[in-house]
């Protein structure tokens, strides 16, 4: 790791602007090169700490980019994430705050964090909660976020919380059999279900609610946008509703 460090800043030493190298007019020879290399060598096995201070560096300016690009991809599809007409919306559809998550049924950090958000819109009446389905866990996740999408379809929507509710507290495997059990104790019409989950506007709003997160960096569930603010993870209550303050500030 030191060598790839100290090869690395000799390079740099290498290749940098006239300023940096006190207007070196020639190429510096291999003997050169092999003196610069030691000396970073030596450098950095002896001050390490540059090496910490240098990686966080560079993990907290990616973390600065990564949330600019994230405020204007927020900024650039804002009716696709707070308001597309399809989703699921839970608390008040009027709030002035709103959480937008995305999720998986089989992510385990997506059902720590379900209590939370429950308590949340109970605590808080004016947080509204848009719930976009986000397959990535593998063919049960795309059966059980097919099984939600299409729950949509019945009594406008009335039952989908439950069901949602219901997968999102099951614990273990989550298999089609499950699905369609926990479907039936949220009072759906699980023949319905299994034909509308097949319907090509289920697999739009799927696919979309995909090319939604990937635009705006979600890399993995839970995701949430809170404002301006994407929020990775499964944050603690008292994180979101210091989010939720910030945002309605």
């Amino acid at each position: 790791m030191l060598r790839l460090f100290a090869l690395f800043f000799a390079a740099l030493l290498f290749t940098a602007p006239v300023p940096v190298l006190a207007q070196q007019a020639q190429p510096f020879t291999p003997d050169q090169k092999a003196a610069l290399t030691q000396l970073v060598r030596e450098v950095l096995v002896s001050n390490p700490e540059i090496l910490i201070e240098a990686m966080n560096a560079l993990e907290a300016k990616q973390q600065a980019d990564a949330g600019k690009a994230a405020q204007a991809a927020i900024a650039a599809n804002r009716k696709a994430i707070f308001d597309d007409g399809v989703s699921y919306v839970a608390g008040n559809p009027q709030g002035d705050v709103t959480i937008v998550e995305f999720f998986d049924y089989r992510c385990g950090y997506c059902k720590q964090v379900q209590p939370s958000l429950m308590t949340l819109l109970k605590e808080d009446g004016k947080v509204r909660l848009v719930l976009k389905e986000m397959p990535v866990l593998g063919p049960e996740s795309v059966i059980a976020a097919r099984a939600a999408v299409a729950a949509l379809e019945q009594d406008k929507g009335a039952k989908y919380l439950a069901f949602h509710n219901g997968m999102m507290e099951f614990r273990g495997q989550i298999t089609e059999a499950e699905i369609f059990r926990l479907a039936g104790e949220a009072k759906l019409d699980v023949a319905k279900l299994k034909t509308d989950m097949a319907a090509p506007k289920t697999e739009q709003i799927l696919r979309a609610n995909l090319a939604l997160a990937d635009m705006l960096g979600i890399q993995g569930t839970p995701g949430f946008v809170i404002g301006d603010r994407l929020v990775p993870g499964a944050v603690p209550l008292d994180t979101l509703r210091q989010l939720v303050k910030e945002a309605r500030g």
